[in-house]
Parts: structure tokens; sequence; C-alpha cells
């Protein structure tokens, strides 16, 4: 009889659980229905865990409708249903279960669920599980995205599932990885920790980094024995040292309730102020307390009275250190995942650095390939001519308003970008003949005369350009497919347009080598600049070439305005934020010659770029010691880098 009745009752206990099993969705749901009717963060989480453990078809569907607020609640009898509305204020209602439409209802006899943002969030958590293995790979990569903002000991488990049928290389790669992640914070095994710790060895990326360095974190304790044995000890930290000062040591003391604290001198004057009696204080008069001495004596007397707590000095405060050990923790309890953790962080470290080197050097080349384009023109009229052209920044303005003009014709972007290149040449070639017929040529040989034409000619262009184009800056839109960057990894970064500007910048001297060694301009132009009276001796007019030659520094001018023009602002001004560097860089490099250009644009590039990593946050600073640096450079290499023999060297 025995057995029997524990037999039935297995049976009984069995079917219970059974049924449980079985419910339906709305089943749980009415089982919980006040709380589903009036969800909040802290009282739904077990609902909604409910609702997803019970396997169910319906969960996901039903999920995404709760959280998209498409869950309405039949008011006659309490019953939830999904809700499409058919007409104004008129729903048809569908059984979460069968997926069966119910009929149609109004909006009155209906209530709609409307989770808040902390309820959604909740749900959104529950639904990964089952959008990762989703038919729609755009679900599945939604899932595995919110499961990377906010990764939860909950996510481990279905995230390993949904690894092995991923058809998606893509999807799968990162499922991998943040699997990886997640099981450095959260698996239960030290050994499978340690072996993703390992795997992340030298990895670059922001989100290794973050899942690492919780492990590594530190917290100071101080304690009276023997270093506890059930914590992760970092190291002992010596009070005084460059670590921990005395003072931040007792403030461990202090905040441990293990000594009173420190008697500053604000506590004192606090102290003597409130037991001024009479014009006195502890017997000595109010006039005296001027003296640091005397006021300590009062405050002492005042603790003989225990009136006030007994003097704190540096002297106390570092006997009461002596029976202490302060040391560091750390946040994980395991040495061995700890061990793991800084030895991957201290190669990522390395690797972080190297690659850090590689992108402010690919930075540096790409300003230097920036101040080259500015500067060559003017390193081709300098050497050539000896003209010191103060609106060569303003040929470089001239460049970019012609590209803005050309795009507001042509608004196809790669277009207009291809007119706008020879355009703006022709344009500033002309401009810079013309200036060079009007002006120049009768300022040859007198440089203090030819640097104040050019700068009055400067600022008459700048005006002219506020006057059309107005003191706003101008649009100069890139093509499409120089939008974005070129990511070698999360540290190392360029721009395409910095890429662009590069090659344009090679382009252009290859086209400035051909013209010098392979045409008849190139061949008189280097004769003038070597020797202008033989030149012209032998038939070549030095007048046309010096015409030519400043003609063809300003368009390219023109053509470098074009390309700075895509990343930077386009104004009446912008020629004043290049100038400087292209005097700079001529004058670094070596004038009169190309390849000294290039010299003084990647000299100026690199050490710009050093110093402002330098000092970051100090733009005035970085631009300061660079022109202290070029002056002292000068003095030990007054000609340049490339030192070039002919007029424009003064021989």
């Amino acid at each position: 009889m025995i057995r029997i009745l524990i037999a039935c009752l297995a049976l009984m206990c069995w079917g219970q659980a059974g049924l449980a099993l079985d419910l339906t969705l709305q089943e749980i749901l009415q089982q919980n229905k006040k709380l589903v009717e009036k969800p909040s963060r802290k009282t739904i989480g077990p609902v909604i865990e409910e609702i997803a453990a019970s396997n169910l078809s319906q969960v996901q569907g039903f999920l995404e409708a709760w959280g998209n607020k498409q869950v309405w609640q039949r008011r006659s009898d309490g019953l939830f249903f999904f809700g499409t509305a058919v007409a104004k204020r008129q729903y048809e209602l569908t059984d979460p279960d069968s997926g069966e439409s119910v009929g149609e209802f109004t909006k009155k006899d209906l209530k709609q669920l409307k989770p808040n943002s902390g309820v959604r969030a909740l749900i959104a958590t529950a639904l990964v599980q089952f959008q990762l293995s989703d038919l729609d790979p755009v679900k599945r990569a939604e899932a595995l995205q919110a499961m990377e903002r906010a990764p939860t000991a909950k996510h481990l488990a279905p995230l390993r599932l949904s690894i092995e049928n991923e058809l998606d290389a893509d999807l799968k790669a990162r499922k991998s990885r943040l699997e990886r992640l997640l099981t450095i914070s959260f698996d239960p095994d030290t050994a499978t920790r340690v072996a993703a710790i390992q795997s992340f060895e030298g990895d670059l990326g922001v989100d290794v980094r973050a899942t690492l360095n919780p492990l590594v974190v530190t917290s100071v304790n101080i304690t009276s024995g023997d270093l506890p044995t059930d914590e992760n000890i970092a190291r002992v930290i010596k009070p005084g040292s460059e670590d921990l000062s005395v003072p931040a040591a007792y403030d461990l003391l202090v905040a441990s309730k293990l000594a009173p604290p420190a008697t500053s001198a604000e506590d004192i004057r606090a102290a003597l102020v409130a037991h001024i009696d009479g014009g006195q204080v502890a017997k000595i008069s109010v006039a005296q307390l001027s003296d640091p001495e005397i006021r300590r004596q009062a405050y002492d007397r005042l603790a003989e009275q225990s009136l006030v707590p007994a003097f704190i000095d540096e002297e106390d405060i570092a006997k009461k250190l002596l029976g202490y050990t302060v040391y560091e923790t750390f946040a994980e309890t395991s040495v061995a995942v700890t061990d793991a953790a800084q030895a991957a962080l201290s190669k990522i470290d390395l690797n972080v650095g190297m690659n850090q080197t590689l992108d402010l050097t690919l930075d540096a080349i790409s300003l230097a390939s920036i101040y080259f384009l500015a500067a060559i023109g003017l390193a081709i009229t300098f050497g050539v001519m000896g003209v010191i052209n103060m609106a060569h920044g303003e040929f470089i303005m001239m460049g970019a308003y012609t590209g803005y003009v050309v795009q507001q014709v042509i608004p196809n972007h790669t277009v207009s970008i291809l007119v706008a290149l020879p355009l703006a040449f022709a344009v500033t070639f002309a401009a810079g003949v013309v200036m060079e017929r009007l002006v120049i040529r009768y300022l040859y040989n007198r440089p203090l005369e030819t640097l104040l034409a050019t700068f009055g000619i400067s600022i008459a262009l700048q005006q002219l350009a506020k006057n059309i184009f107005g003191t706003q800056a101008r649009p100069l839109t890139a093509p499409g497919w120089l939008d974005g960057a070129w990511v070698m990894n999360d540290v190392v970064s360029i721009s395409f347009i910095r890429i662009a500007i590069f090659i344009l910048a090679l382009i252009f001297l290859g086209m400035f080598l051909f013209i010098m060694k392979r045409t008849r301009l190139g061949l008189e132009t280097r004769t003038v600049t070597q020797n202008p009276r033989m030149a012209a001796s032998m038939g070549i007019n030095p007048d046309r070439v010096n015409m030519l030659t400043f003609g063809l520094g300003s368009g390219i001018a023109g053509v470098a305005g074009v390309a700075i023009g895509l990343f930077a602002k386009v104004t009446s001004e912008m020629g004043n934020d290049y100038i400087v560097q292209s005097f700079m860089t001529v004058v670094v490099g070596g004038v009169g010659n190309i390849w000294g250009a290039l010299a003084g644009a990647t000299m100026i590039g690199f050490l710009q770029k050093g110093i402002e990593w330098g000092y970051p946050s100090n733009t005035l600073a970085a631009q300061t010691y660079m022109i202290i640096f070029i002056i002292i450079f000068i003095q030990f290499k007054p000609r340049g880098i490339i030192a070039l023999k002919g007029r424009a060297a003064g021989d």
C-alpha cells in the first residue's frame, strides 16, 4: 500500500509539473496579469524570464509585439491579444497562441499595453536569445549588436548555441569573438576564461580592452594583521612612496574607522571660535591667537578638558601607520585570470603603441602632402624669380572658390571636381600672369617692395572674395567615393580625402619633374635659374620665362586650393592658414628646388604632428615650438636641406 501511495503521489507531482511546463502564453500572462498590466523595470523581469523560458514558438513574436506596443488587453475578460488597426479606433485582435483572429473591437473596449523604456530594455534583452537564430540575417545582426552594447551572463549560453548553425561568415566571426569576450567576463571555469584571454593577446580591438581592463582594476585596503589569504592581492604599498602619500594612507584608516581624523588648521580655528568665553579661549586672550603656537596651545588646553578631540599631528599619523599594512586587491578574485589579463594587456599596449606610431606617421605624411601642394608653386616662383609672393595664399583661395562655383553649375560632385581641377589651374595661371605683368616685373631684385606690393594684393584679393562670396564659409563637397576612411584597425585610420591629396601631390611631383626635365620651358627655366645673363645671351627671353614660371606656380596653387577645400573651410581668409607653412616649407627645404620643397614639407609635417602629439591640447604651443625649431635649423642650414646653386641661392 505504501509503495502504491508513493507512486500515486509521484504521478500527481509529475502531472502538475507537466501542466506547468505546458502552460500556454495566455495562461502565463493571466497568472501575472497585474504585473503585465502595470509593468515596471523592478517587477516585470521575472515575468519576462518566465515567458522566455517557456520555449513556446510564439514567444519571439509576442515579445517583439509587446516591445513595439502592439499588445492589447480586452477589457471584458482581461485577455491579451495582438492588435492591428483596421479603421479609425477599430482594431482586429489576434490570439497570441493560435494566431487566429478573434474579431474586431473598438478602442474603448481595449487597453493598450505601453511599456516604458526600462521595460522595453528588458524585453530587448530577453529577445536576443531568439533573434540570434532568426532566419532573417538582419535580425540576427541587430540581436548581436544589442548584445555587444549591453552584454550579460544570460547571453552566453544562447550565443554559444547559435554559433554552430550560423551560415553568414561575418556574423559567425562576430559571434565567435563576442562569445570569447563573454567567456572572459562570465564563464565560471577559470581555465576557460584564461584560454579566452590568451586568444586576444595583441588584439587592438577596443572591445577587448574594455573587457580586460575591469579585471585588473584595483582597490586600496589597509589591515592591522597579516595579509588576507582569500583576496587576490596585487601588491603591498608603502605609505610615503610615490604611489601613496602618508596623509592618503591615514585617510584609509579614518575611512575604516580605525583612527580619528587628522587635525587641520581649519579644525583648530573652528574649535577656538566655538569656545570663546569673555574674550578668552582656555584662559588665553583672543588677541594672542594670531600666533600659530599660541593657537595650538589653546587647542591643547581644550583637548585636556575633553572639549575637543586630541590633536593629531604628522608624528601621531606616522606612529599610527606603523601598525598597519596597505595593499591593493584586484576586483577579480582569480589570480590566474588577472595574471593572464595583465600579460595580454601588456602585449596589447605594445601593439597599440606601435600602431599609434604608424597612425601618427600617416597623419604626418598626409599633412606633408598638403603643405607640399600648397608650397610647390611658391617654391617655383621664389626659386626662379626671387619674388616673395605674399599673395600666394590667395591663389589657393581662388582655386577653392573656383571649385565651389563649378559645383554650383555641375551638381555631380565627381564630375565637378574633375572639371574644377584644370579650371582652377587655368584661372589662377591667368591671375598669376596678370599679376606678374602688371606688378612683379617692375620689382625684380627689390625684395622689400615686392613683399609690400604682394601683401597689398593679398588684402585686396581677400576683400574682393568677401564682396563676391560673403564672409561665411562655402561648402566644397567631396565625391561620395571619398567619404569615410581607410580603417586598418581600431587604432590606425586615414580619410580617403587625405589619401587622394597624397596621390595628387605625387602626380604633381611627377608632372613638375617632367616639365623641368623633358620640356623646353623646363630647360629654359633651369637655365634662367642658374645664370639669367648667360641664358639671355643664348637667345632665351628671361622676361617671358619669368612670366610663365610665375603663372605655373600660381596655377599649381589653385589646384592645391581645390584639394584643400575638400576638407577645410572655404573662406576669403583660408590662404592665411597656409601661407606661413608654405614659406617655412620653401625656406627649410631649399628655395627653387622641387626636392627641397618635398623635403621641407615632409620635415615640417612630421615636426608639427610630433609636437602636437606631445601637446595635444595646446595648438598654440605646438606652433610656437615648431617656429622656434625652424629658426634654430636655419641658423645651421641657411640654404635649407637641399641648397640650390643659382640666382635663388644668392650666387
